[in-house]
């Protein structure tokens, strides 16, 4: 048994040898051909797309060629050439303006020609003056001993019976006064005081009806001019009474025309005047302004609201 203290060397046990580092192994054969096909194929996939690109390109070209021939195309070119001509109009403009603000304008003289009614308000200062009647007031005088008589007539007792476009009532001393002053000596154009209210006025239009009758027979028209229906079914249905008339004998190609408004009656008056026919204008007292066209005609009775006259409502706005 050896002794566990023996000191004596003892030689190392010899190490083993390293290994030897081993090359790498070569590439395996048979990788090169797959390669080869792989770059191949990606060259014919790329010259595909270049080929496709090419004729979306060509097609593209194409279509730009054909929007330019269409609707479309040919609006688009115009709204540029609208611009455009936009553009110059604009500048041109702005160039005459300035051209005329340097111009020196001169005002032309203004020419007044003398009225017609000058000349007859001027011929009857004159004959005033020589103490003769105006010759505005000598329009009825040849038919004076016919209108006086007709007025006598309407003093008596009323004809309930008589012919239409005859008066069938009476009148008073005051009413016929009112027409004699209207026929002699304001010559058939002229305003008269209201009777009071609007069935006594018209009623004193009815007799100047019957009178303008005798004298025009069915060469005149007459026209009422009132501002609301309601006043307008007053003059209807007051006529119809006094003179024996039906709805038929209203309307445009019948004797009475009734107007809401002045410038469809002055229409209508120069219709009558170009035919040769004489218009016959009643105002109501409601019409507080009339258009001065409606007095250029020679026959128009206008009935003046007294001030203690009471009206419609609206009258008085």
């Amino acid at each position: 048994m050896p002794d566990d203290t023996d000191l004596t060397p003892q030689e190392p046990a010899p190490q083993e040898a390293d290994p030897q580092p081993q090359e790498p192994d070569p590439q395996p054969q048979g990788h090169g051909p797959l390669i080869q096909l792989a770059l191949t194929e990606l060259q014919e996939r790329r010259d595909a797309l270049q080929q496709e690109i090419e004729t979306l390109t060509q097609r593209k070209q194409q279509l730009e060629t054909e929007m330019a021939a269409s609707f479309a195309g040919q609006s688009d070119a115009i709204a540029r050439r609208v611009k455009g001509f936009q553009e110059y109009l604009s500048g041109a403009l702005q160039g005459l303006a300035q051209s005329v603000e340097t111009l020196e304008l001169v005002a032309q003289p203004v020419v007044v020609h003398p009225s017609p009614l000058d000349a007859q308000a001027a011929a009857a200062d004159q004959a005033a003056s020589a103490g003769a009647t105006p010759a505005l007031a000598d329009t009825f005088r040849p038919d004076e001993e016919l209108i006086r008589a007709n007025l006598k007539r309407f003093l008596e007792q009323p004809d309930f019976y008589a012919d239409p476009w005859k008066l069938r009532r009476s009148m008073d001393a005051a009413d016929t006064s009112v027409l004699e002053d209207w026929f002699f000596n304001q010559g058939g154009r002229g305003a008269q005081p209201s009777r009071g209210n609007r069935p006594r006025n018209v009623l004193l239009a009815a007799a100047l009806i019957a009178v303008i009758g005798e004298l025009y027979g069915d060469q005149f028209q007459t026209l009422v001019l009132a501002g609301q229906p309601e006043r307008l079914g007053d003059w209807r249905r007051g006529l119809q009474d006094a003179l024996g008339l039906g709805r038929e004998d209203f309307g445009p190609n019948s004797g009475i025309v009734l107007f809401e408004r002045g410038d469809a009656l002055v229409e209508r008056a120069d219709r009558l005047e170009e035919r040769g026919e004489v218009p016959l204008i009643l105002i109501d007292a409601s019409e507080q302004v009339v258009d001065i066209p409606v007095l250029q005609f020679p026959l128009w009775l206008a009935f003046a609201a007294g001030p203690g006259e009471t009206d419609d409502i609206d009258d008085l706005l």
